[in-house]
Parts: structure tokens; sequence; C-alpha cells
């Protein structure tokens, strides 16, 4: 029997050996694991399981001065939009022995803080932005600032690498769904004027619609705004309701159904509904929310993998897009005539 490393004392070539392959692959599948093909990764790691190989990670960060974390920014902890994102990040980063920090972009009054504490090299060895609002313009161009990208929203007028779903798609399939299944004057209920978001899928909800006559309800991504457009709806007379209404977010679609079934409207019989984003809550509702997906564990993973290569000097696009896909479910129905 071959003589094996004990537990917690492989080396580096233990594992070479094993997996069959060099050293310096090895190095490159703990370090940068999105650069080596899927086949390969698997079979370093499971010989990193397989020999108990432990990196020591305050070491290898002291010798290259780094701290060994990244740090992702978003405007509101308590959204659950942002979970699987997060989750799908964290889990890339520590593949290659980062730490993921977070924190909150927004302070209690709702103001958005300045962002001079976040982007300090001595925090934090490279930044995931996920704020299109963020006061980012006067640090822009500071040599002494960590990588920075920014990921699902981005900031107008400021160059820095976007990983980002394909928002004006996105808007254009469930306004294409509602045209398809006969709806000809839609709701649309919109997120803040001057977000990067709603500007996207407003473009692309205004393009699909065609001849369709739109009626637009204010709101900002939460379901508080949703149970506004919910009363906005109701107050309207009869012959002025949509008989279709897309809210840019999944928590407006939800809180507007909920305020509508309240006031005893049936959906999909009286009024279709379809959001964007496919929460995790959405599709065991009832009913089930008809929606737009974000692949949002893979925008987390995509992120992580651009802001190492970009933390090791390489270089990254400009702008990743991700694909929306259209979710099929129970809110969505033909017009009843």
């Amino acid at each position: 029997m071959r003589n094996q490393s004990p537990p917690g004392r492989a080396r580096l070539s233990d594992v070479a050996r094993r997996a069959g392959v060099s050293a310096a692959t090895v190095s490159r599948v703990l370090s940068r694991p999105g650069l080596v093909a899927e086949a390969t990764r698997e079979a370093v790691l499971k010989a990193v399981s397989e020999t108990g190989y432990r990196i020591n990670h305050a070491a290898r960060n002291l010798r290259k001065q780094r701290t060994g974390c990244v740090v992702a920014l978003l405007p509101n902890l308590a959204n659950s939009f942002f979970a699987k994102i997060l989750d799908g990040m964290g889990r890339e980063l520590a593949r290659a022995g980062y730490n993921l920090l977070v924190a909150d972009t927004l302070e209690d009054s709702g103001r958005h803080t300045r962002l001079d504490r976040f982007l300090d090299p001595s925090r934090a060895d490279g930044i995931v932005l996920m704020d299109g609002l963020a006061p980012f313009n006067d640090l822009a161009g500071r040599p002494d600032l960590p990588p920075v990208i920014t990921a699902c929203e981005w900031i107008e007028g400021v160059e820095l690498p976007r990983v980002m779903l394909d928002n004006r798609k996105g808007a254009e399939l469930a306004v294409t769904h509602l045209r398809d299944l006969g709806h000809d004057h839609i709701g649309l209920i919109g997120g803040p004027p001057d977000n990067v978001l709603h500007k996207d899928r407003l473009a692309g909800a205004q393009a699909a619609a065609g001849s369709a006559r739109i009626t637009g309800f204010p709101g900002d991504f939460t379901m508080q705004s949703g149970q506004r457009a919910a009363e906005a709806w109701l107050a309207l007379p009869a012959r002025d309701r949509p008989g279709a209404v897309f809210a840019f977010s999944d928590e407006m679609a939800c809180a507007f159904m909920s305020g509508l079934r309240r006031a005893g409207i049936s959906v999909p019989q009286d009024l279709s509904i379809i959001g964007f984003d496919d929460i995790e809550l959405v599709s065991h509702l009832t009913p089930a929310l008809t929606t737009i997906r974000q692949p949002k564990r893979e925008i987390g993973r995509k992120a992580a993998q651009i802001i190492l290569d970009r933390i090791a000097g390489q270089e990254i696009p400009t702008v990743t897009l991700l694909e929306p896909e259209l979710m099929l479910r129970e809110t969505t129905a033909a017009p009843q005539r």
C-alpha cells in the first residue's frame, strides 16, 4: 500500500500525485478555480479531501500582503433576493481560500452611506458592489482602492466591470407573454425612477408592449409599494383597470396580489400578474406566481470568479451578461371577455 502523509500534513505534491496533475494545476484550482476545467477541478478537490491537505491561508495572505477577504456591498440586507447570490459568491470564494464579508449600503434613514470606510485595501482585497445608487462617483479613479466590480446593479457613468442579468430581455419576456395571452391593457409597477434596473426593465416592457395600453404604478421594489399599487388599482374605475400587471420585483407582485385578493379580486380569473426575480417564496404561493427568473447563484459565482481574477491582475470582461427565463405558473391567463 502506498504511504500517505498524515491527515492535515499532506503537501501540495501529494495532492498533485493523487489527482494525476502538476503541482501548478493544484495551486491554480485552489486559487483560481474558474480557470480550470470542471473535470480537473473535481479531481483535484477529491484529492485534497482524500489526502487531508490544508491550505495555510494566513501565511499565504501575509506573503501576498492580502486580507483574504472580499466585501459584498448591497442595499437592504433584509431583502431575500440577495440570499442565493451571496450563497453562490461565498461558496466560490471559499474554494479559493477567501472569506466573504457583507455590508449594507443603506443607513437607517434610507440614505446611501458613504463608501470610504469599505473601500480600504487593509480591510478587503476586493469589493463586489450591488447598489447602483451608491455614491461611488467621487471615489472612481483613486489609485489606492482595492479592485471593485458591480453585480446585479451598476452605476451609470462609472466604468466598472459588471455581472448582470439581461434585464431588458427579461421585461420583454414578461410583457410578450401577457400580449400573447391577449392582454391589451397592461399595468407596470416599477422601481425608483433613477434606478438602473427600473430603466432597463421599463425599456424592455415598452418595447414589447406594441400597441397595448400601458398604465404605470410607482414602486420601489418593496412589498409596501406593491400594496400601494393594489390600492391605486382598486381606486381606478373598472373600465380603466389594466387586466394584467407586470411588477418589476416579486416582492411587489406578491403584495399587489395579496391586496387585490383581500378585496375579492380573483387571480388569474379577474387579473393576470407576473413578477420578476423568482425568489424562493413565489413558487409556494396559491396561486403560484408566474415570474422572470434570475439565475441568482450563478450571478454570485460569476461575480466571485471575476473579482478573484481582478485581484490576481488578470484581464476580465467589461460586461458579463446572464440570461433570464420565463417561469410559467398560475397567475397569468387569457383575459375574460
